[in-house]
């Protein structure tokens, strides 16, 4: 799982899904300050990265959640996603708006699940984890059995797996912060003297500064 994870990791820098500017930090939308931007959705368009994905996805699903009856994706970057793992897996597929519709039946998930039907639900990213678990609770109100989350990639913010613990739910990722700064390192896409201040951020986002 340990080289899986590495090669995730190496693929999304490589096509620069993620990028790393440990002196020159993005601002998110919430006012912090980065030194990493993801986005995910930009795997879509390489056949061999997605394919290596949907393989990842699928094989932490069956490990963790074996008893997963139906696939459900987060508008709109889980929804690809979701769709080739459950082809792959031969599983029905649902994808769960950000909030219920305006209009028609008012649903909140799209596609078919049945009462206490046994969901895994799949995001691109992990950053605080609010977005997917707040999917995971309009599927519960749906009446789907939510065993857990995959992603394929994490922050590892500390406020992730507090807000997991909290929720009474499992995740599982396809690669992780730590593992990218190691083959980032290694690829040279950043200089050991970044390393600190790359761990620094996760460990304090909300205070952390970049060297000037």
């Amino acid at each position: 799982m340990h080289t899986q994870a590495k090669q995730i990791a190496k693929d999304l820098l490589a096509i620069e899904a993620i990028f790393l500017q440990p002196n020159a930090p993005f601002t998110w939308a919430s006012g912090i300050k980065s030194p990493i931007y993801c986005d995910n959705r930009i795997t879509m368009s390489y056949p061999q990265v997605r394919r290596a994905i949907a393989q990842g996805l699928a094989e932490n699903i069956k490990t963790t959640f074996p008893d997963v009856e139906v696939i459900a994706g987060t508008a709109t970057a889980g929804i690809p996603h979701a769709a080739w793992v459950a082809e792959l897996l031969d599983l029905p597929m649902v994808y769960i708006r950000s909030q219920a519709k305006a209009h028609g039946k008012g649903n909140q998930i799209e596609g078919r699940i049945t009462p206490n039907q046994k969901m895994v639900v799949i995001e691109d990213l992990l950053s605080t984890g609010g977005s997917v678990l707040e999917a995971c609770s309009a599927a519960k109100r749906e009446g789907a059995d939510v065993l857990g989350v995959a992603a394929i990639f994490t922050y590892e913010l500390p406020q992730v797996a507090a807000n997991f613990a909290e929720a009474g739910l499992p995740f599982v990722t396809l690669t992780n912060y730590s593992t990218l700064i190691d083959v980032a390192l290694e690829t040279g896409k950043i200089q050991a003297d970044d390393v600190a201040l790359l761990k620094e951020w996760r460990q304090s986002p909300a205070t952390w500064k970049a060297n000037d």
